[in-house]
């Protein structure tokens, strides 16, 4: 039962609570650069002993890119069993907005995440001739901010342009250093008026996605580090979550204590089954 979260030593001491495992990727299974070999073990054990893991991710790439960048990190295929990606939710949407047309999309991110639109009916184009936006991030996460694009944003807004967000995180960690995500972009657009539709955690859509790989009698935990999108979307779909601290939020945590947690969660409303620093069994 979801609460003010309490320091547990491990996945293990609640999984044979839950039979079903809906885990973040960025911040809890790897840091950008490398994966987590305790991560890896905990999610190969409970797939093993408990039941069906789904890697849920905000990427704003298609789900078998991101299983192809899993690979080369060396995240073995045994600690999942499916990934869905805010990538894939957002590359549905322009094949519907596609239909029957050459689809005008102005495209705001790097070329690493051009396969959400690979293949399907659109042609890239300025805002000036553009139909829709797709923000799938920053041109250079390293070194710019979402500042840095308000002038492009305010011609946005002023063609009227709706802005599809294929990743709704702020930030990400990336070899110990956080860096500026798509959802930093979309909130900039909003707060001069600009129309944002929003793919990814923590949404209820995408947890249709992921939901469908369990029975309906899964007693399912979420697993993520990332308060306003693993978190408080497991506690829209009313699902017991496993906080890690030591991700996203790790400088908020310093001290990590009972009290420490439930100082934060109460700040931010929200609530969780348990926490732990790193996810390990």
């Amino acid at each position: 039962m979801n609460g003010f979260p309490v320091l547990t030593p491990g996945l293990g001491s609640i999984a044979g609570e839950y039979d079903a495992l809906i885990c973040d990727v960025w911040g809890v299974v790897h840091d950008g650069v490398a994966a987590y070999p305790r991560a890896v073990e905990a999610l190969t054990r409970f797939r093993k002993e408990r039941g069906p893991v789904v890697l849920l991710s905000n990427a704003p790439r298609p789900p078998d890119g991101v299983a192809a960048i899993l690979d080369k990190m060396g995240v073995s295929r045994e600690a999942y069993d499916a990934i869905v990606t805010s990538g894939g939710a957002a590359r549905r949407e322009l094949i519907a907005q596609a239909q029957g047309k050459i689809l005008k999309l102005h495209h705001i991110g790097p070329e690493r995440d051009n396969p959400v639109y690979d293949g399907l009916d659109v042609a890239l184009v300025g805002p000036d001739q553009a139909e829709i936006v797709l923000c799938t991030g920053l041109f250079d996460d390293d070194n710019e901010t979402p500042a840095d694009y308000a002038e492009s944003l305010a011609v946005l807004r002023e063609q009227g342009l709706t802005m599809i967000c294929a990743n709704p995180d702020m930030f990400a960690p990336r070899g110990g250093k956080l860096v500026h995500c798509a959802g930093g972009i979309a909130k900039a657009y909003e707060n001069i008026g600009g129309d944002v539709i929003y793919y990814g955690k923590p949404k209820p859509p995408i947890y249709g996605d992921v939901l469908k790989y369990f029975s309906p009698e899964s007693r399912v935990l979420v697993v993520g580090d990332a308060l306003e999108t693993d978190i408080a979307g497991a506690n829209t779909m009313s699902l017991d979550a496993l906080f890690v601290a030591h991700g996203l939020h790790k400088d908020e945590l310093v001290d990590l204590t009972d009290a420490a947690l439930a100082k934060l969660f109460g700040h931010h409303g929200l609530k969780a089954r348990a926490a732990l620093d790193i996810l390990k069994w």
